[in-house]
């Protein structure tokens, strides 16, 4: 990667899997891809399993919060990842845009969110190959 990409994690609640997904590519890629997150109905705070499947591989998103999807958002990014969010998300002609089907770790015990953490690290590390 030469430039700096921009990459928009969108999820409904902004609350679980799109801050995994952020806090996944800011861990792997560091500063050469810069990371957002928004929710089409974004929560109060981030989901506390979330957190505390992230911590158990040493990455620390607690001081997070969940953000309302906004055009400027989709406007200044080069991908946009929902997860779930549906036709909440705007699309704009000349982003890339990418659905992941995943599971919602919302009302789930950490052992059914540690594999869905996994496939999200899974699939960032192909995003960042494909930069």
């Amino acid at each position: 990667m030469t430039d700096q990409h921009t990459v928009l994690f969108v999820c409904v609640h902004n609350a679980g899997r799109s801050q995994m997904a952020a806090g996944w590519l800011r861990h792997l890629a560091g500063d050469r891809v810069e990371v957002l997150s928004a929710g089409s109905a974004p929560k109060d705070s981030i989901n506390p399993v979330a957190v505390e499947a992230m911590a158990e591989v040493g990455i620390d998103i607690a001081g997070e919060q969940p953000k309302l999807l906004s055009d400027s958002a989709v406007q200044q990014s080069d991908v946009v990842v929902t997860m779930g969010c549906g036709d909440a998300c705007p699309f704009y002609p000349g982003t890339r845009y990418e659905d992941w089907a995943l599971d919602d770790p919302a009302g789930q015990g950490i052992e059914a969110v540690r594999p869905i953490r996994d496939e999200i690290k899974a699939r960032v590390e192909a995003l960042i190959a494909s930069l």
